[in-house]
């Protein structure tokens, strides 16, 4: 009976273990496996209002490049629909939110007014979709600097956070 005990609890565990690895690997959002993990953002959560800003983190750049890019969740936990329409940081001449659209088969990167954040839902500002650009660079940006960034709101609320910079393989899309 201990035998028999002992092999299904190895064969659940196997499976449990399969099911996961399959999920992490099917999962278009989860960036985890196209990082290492000494690259995965370890900053705690933000929150102002009903805004929790999580996982930011900002693109580490060669000497000379002038721009870069932050990616981060943004969570509204209001029963109402909410916008981001702005970000401000000392680190950048310019901050704007973009996105990234199809133009005739084309990826093209876009200036938006606002980012939507739809009731009680998560939105992933990220690499190939929306994220905040710095532009004009005050000073390159290395792995373990740290970004200063506040995300403003269409009703007002101001939210703080710190992005470490992480050294970002993956082109933008």
């Amino acid at each position: 009976m201990k035998k028999i005990k002992a092999s299904l609890l190895a064969w659940g565990a196997l499976s449990l273990l399969s099911v996961t690895v399959m999920a992490t690997a099917c999962d278009k959002q989860n960036t985890a496996a196209h990082k290492p993990a000494a690259a995965m953002p370890t900053t705690a959560a933000a929150v102002a209002g009903q805004f929790t800003a999580s996982a930011a983190y900002a693109r580490a750049v060669a000497p000379g490049q002038p721009n870069s890019a932050v990616f981060l969740q943004l969570q509204n936990k209001d029963s109402k629909a909410h916008a981001l329409v702005s970000a401000t940081s000392d680190v950048a001449a310019a901050v704007e939110l973009h996105n990234h659209v199809n133009e005739g088969g084309v990826m093209k990167m876009r200036k938006v007014e606002k980012i939507d954040l739809p009731a009680g839902q998560t939105v992933a500002l990220k690499p190939g979709s929306f994220h905040i650009m710095l532009i004009g660079l005050k000073k390159t940006l290395k792995v373990s600097d740290t970004v200063e960034l506040t995300l403003g709101f269409e009703d007002g609320t101001s939210l703080k956070l710190s992005a470490p910079v992480q050294d970002v393989s993956a082109t933008m899309h």
